[in-house]
């Protein structure tokens, strides 16, 4: 699946061109690498989402193409949600 829409469908982002937006904006990496839009996503990747002072770090663990909102959650695992780690990482 394309990281613009997993982010939208999982509801990390909640509009796809905010998430098109971010990835554009050099502000999403999987797995260390910052990304484009049409990259693919895969469960286990792992995404870090910056956005200004604060940075989210999360590990797919399902990718599918329809989920209910109340089941956007279980898509992802929440490894970092930090206003922090910029601060340290500069």
């Amino acid at each position: 699946m394309r990281l613009d829409k997993f982010l939208k469908v999982s509801r990390i982002i909640k509009r796809r061109t905010v998430a098109k937006e971010a990835c554009d904006g050099g502000r999403v990496s999987i797995n260390g690498k910052v990304c484009k839009p049409g990259a693919e996503v895969k469960a286990g990747d792992v995404l870090e989402i910056r956005f200004g002072s604060r940075v989210g770090r999360y590990q797919i663990t399902d990718v599918r193409e329809v989920v209910r909102k109340e089941n956007a959650a279980e898509m992802y695992r929440v490894l970092e949600e930090d206003e922090e780690i910029l601060r340290t990482r500069s």
